[in-house]
């Protein structure tokens, strides 16, 4: 490949990840090298900032993060935009996420996630065992995780700055019904929808995605919006390759996205796809 990027971002769920949500150590060597040549690298996620770490090997490093699909920049530890939800969209979405029974957390700024635990029961009943066949097993492990350890039940919404509501369903058919529920409240109130899986859906600031967060993150290191090379998997991260002048696809990614990227990768994310593709890159051998 002759091209050459000044910049790289990479999703995570599906493509830095493996399907027990890690990230390699050899994923971080590649990033490491990169890194020493010069060339910028910064992580494109959906999840919120403070679930990165538990992640990652020890001494990751990247030049910044764009986190919640878009909605937050970090450099290191440090916020350098944050988009927020309003507290009035906020208590109008769980209360109809309450009347259609459909599993919901709310990520605030430098806080737990949390669910209200009147909505407890029926929360933890959409990820009650056995897995259903077609969900895939890093989100549900990831739902697994966070009913044990991550969610914070609490009696009323606290905190004023809200980065995301990520919402699952068990079945395909109830998180459609949930979307259109969405769709319908969006002529009421202004916000913006991502889908990752076909079992999820994310809620978001208005015109806010990956591709978005990009852009403020490339204005705050003064870099051009060209040279720009994108990898992920998901229908979330297709703001994104829209945006870069070279996207790139996962093995592992659905048909659909591979059929409208530049590349796709010949390794899956449990295969240390990312790694091998960015070999070509490489200065040394990795």
């Amino acid at each position: 490949m002759s091209f050459k990027p000044k910049a790289i971002f990479l999703d995570m769920d599906g493509t830095i990840l493996t399907s027990v949500n890690k990230v390699s150590m050899k994923t971080k060597e590649i990033i490491d090298d990169l890194r020493s040549q010069g060339i910028f690298v910064f992580i494109a996620t959906g999840r919120a900032f403070d679930e990165i770490a538990d992640l990652v090997p020890e001494g990751f490093q990247v030049d910044g993060f764009i986190t919640s699909n878009g909605m937050a920049g970090y450099i290191g530890d440090k916020p350098i935009f944050q988009h927020s939800l309003s507290l009035e969209l906020v208590k109008t979405v769980i209360e109809k996420a309450r009347q259609n029974k459909i599993y919901y957390e709310l990520f605030p700024y430098g806080a737990s996630r949390i669910t209200l635990s009147e909505d407890k029961d029926y929360v933890e009943n959409e990820i009650r065992d056995p897995k259903p066949d077609d969900v895939e097993i890093n989100e549900w492990l990831s739902r697994k995780q966070a009913i044990k350890e991550e969610i914070a039940w609490k009696e009323n919404i606290e905190g004023n700055m809200f980065s995301k509501f990520y919402f699952f369903a068990r079945t395909k058919e109830h998180i459609n019904e949930w979307k259109d529920v969405l769709n319908q409240l969006k002529q009421e109130t202004d916000f913006t929808t991502s889908t990752s899986s076909s079992h999820n859906v994310e809620l978001m600031f208005a015109n806010v995605n990956k591709a978005t967060g990009i852009k403020q993150m490339l204005a705050h290191f003064g870099l051009p919006e060209e040279g720009i090379l994108a990898i992920g998997d998901s229908y979330n991260d297709l703001p994104m390759f829209e945006f870069v002048n070279f996207a790139v696809a996962m093995k592992n990614a659905a048909e659909p996205i591979k059929q409208i990227v530049d590349d796709v990768t010949k390794f899956t994310c449990d295969e240390d796809g990312v790694h091998h593709y960015l070999t070509r890159f490489s200065s040394v051998k990795i």
